[in-house]
């Protein structure tokens, strides 16, 4: 999942950088949507796999 985010994150600045803003824009937002999944599913596998 971080990986797909990191992907999304470099096409995001490439988009930019060569000034296609819309793509640059969505692309954006997708990375920042599956980094929250991936800090969400992170935080999720912590507490179950504690034994206590």
């Amino acid at each position: 999942m971080l990986n797909y985010a990191i992907i999304f994150f470099v096409i995001a600045i490439i988009a930019a950088v060569l000034g296609f803003g819309g793509i640059a824009g969505s692309a954006s937002s997708i990375a920042q949507i599956l980094f929250v999944i991936f800090l969400i599913l992170a935080v999720i596998s912590f507490f179950r796999g504690r034994k206590v």
